[in-house]
C-alpha cells in the first residue's frame, strides 16, 4: 500500500500525530498514507477518533492546498463518519476527491481505509486565503 513519489506533509502537527505522506493522482484526486502508531491509540487500543479526524483534516487540507495552486487553505467545515476500527501497525490510505473548486472555496471528500475495511469517510470545505 505504500506509494512511491509521495511527499511528507510539512506541518509540525502532521509530524506530531505520526507523519502523513501525500500524493497527487490527478487534478482532482489525491492520496495520503500513514501508519497507526502507539501514540495514536485510545484506551481501547484502537486508533483514537481524534487521530482519524486529524489525518482526514490534514490529508484533505493538503489536497485542497495543492488544488488551489499552492495557496494557503483553512478548514471551514469537516464531517467525519467512523465505519470501522484501525489497530496498531495498520497502514491507512486516504483517497481524496476534490468535488468542486471555486475562486474562494474547495469542496473535498475522503475515504480512509486499511487493508480490509473502510475505516472512515469525511467531507469538508476549505477556504482559499
Amino acid at each position: 500500500m505504500i506509494k512511491e513519489n509521495m511527499e511528507e506533509a510539512s506541518s509540525t502537527f502532521a509530524k506530531h500525530i505520526g507523519g502523513l505522506r501525500v500524493k497527487k493522482i490527478d487534478d482532482s484526486s489525491y492520496e495520503f498514507y500513514t501508519e497507526v502508531k502507539d501514540i495514536n491509540l485510545n484506551t481501547s487500543k484502537i486508533a483514537h477518533g481524534g487521530f482519524i479526524c486529524s489525518i482526514a483534516d490534514t490529508g484533505m487540507g493538503n489536497s485542497a492546498h495543492k488544488a488551489a495552486q499552492d495557496k494557503r487553505c483553512v478548514t471551514i467545515s469537516l464531517d467525519v463518519k467512523f465505519i470501522s476500527a484501525a489497530s496498531l501497525g495498520e497502514k491507512l490510505l486516504g483517497r481524496v476527491k476534490i468535488q468542486k473548486k471555486t475562486r474562494t472555496l474547495v469542496f473535498v471528500t475522503c475515504e480512509i481505509s486499511n487493508s480490509k475495511n473502510i475505516v472512515a469517510t469525511a467531507s469538508g470545505v476549505w477556504k482559499i486565503l
